[in-house]
């Protein structure tokens, strides 16, 4: 039954890119400029024509590494600063402003106003961690609120170490939010690091090719770089989520199969 399954799901997943290649080949077809709408065999082999040079690999790998630089930093602060105004309610009436501000205000305002006072190479990287600290925070707050306060008195009436007190009560009331958080915002951690790098032009720089492949009317150089950026968006974000959920089964806060919370 389970081999079914997997052959199943990977005769959808085949079925579903068919359909999708099939409809940008007529879209193409239809259009009939590889200026204006390039077809999946020019974009192919724009992209296999990159993947042989150095500088594509290690353009690759500088964006990669700015963004998930960005996603670690953003987790770390954004789960601080949910502990700290959890505890205090005179910073978290001073801070909670600012998580407002930062996530009405557009990804755009926040890149143009950085580039008068970060460098370009490292905007991509705080534009990433400005864009996910919000959602962490404010799930990682909802997460702490969760635990339930008669458990919280038990430990108190039992004399519960810190450390126990963090890893019996916290950890798994947090943990379903936590995942919650990361989920929602590798996505866009991705569209928020790219952009900021279209608009700042960064060495080395996926968005940087996007900006001079429009910019030289390189059209299919344009749709092959965004395929790069789908497919390694969507790599990375399955491959955080899988080490997390594994570190979760670890320590035993969150079960297999188990749903996450949702923001």
């Amino acid at each position: 039954m389970k081999a079914k399954k997997i052959l199943f799901n990977a005769l959808k997943i085949i079925g579903v890119i068919a359909f999708w290649v099939a409809v940008w080949c007529l879209v193409s077809f239809r259009v009939n400029s590889e200026l204006l709408f390039p077809s999946p065999t020019s974009v192919i082999k724009a992209l296999g024509e990159l993947a042989v040079t150095a500088e594509f690999w290690q353009t690759a790998c500088t964006s990669l590494l700015r963004i998930v630089a960005g996603i670690i930093i953003s987790l770390i602060i954004g789960t601080l600063l949910a502990v700290i105004t959890e505890h205090s309610k005179i910073l978290n009436a001073l801070l909670s402003p600012v998580l407002a501000v930062v996530k009405s205000t557009p990804v755009a305002s926040f890149i143009i106003l950085a580039l008068l006072w970060i460098n370009r190479n490292s905007l991509p990287l705080f534009i990433t961690a400005l864009i996910v600290i919000p959602i962490v925070w404010s799930n990682v707050s909802e997460g702490i609120r969760s635990v339930d306060k008669s458990l919280i008195e038990v430990s108190r009436v039992y004399n519960f170490t810190p450390a126990k007190k963090l890893f019996k009560l916290y950890v798994p009331s947090v943990a379903p939010f936590f995942m919650a958080a990361c989920r929602s915002s590798l996505g866009m951690a991705w569209k928020a690091g790219i952009s900021a790098e279209v608009l700042s032009t960064p060495k080395n720089a996926i968005g940087t090719e996007l900006y001079f492949s429009k910019t030289y009317l390189e059209t299919p150089a344009l749709f092959a770089w965004t395929l790069v950026v789908i497919v390694l968006s969507i790599i990375i974000e399955k491959l955080f989520v899988w080490g997390l959920e594994a570190l979760a089964r670890k320590l035993r806060v969150v079960k297999k199969g188990a749903n996450n919370a949702d923001t």
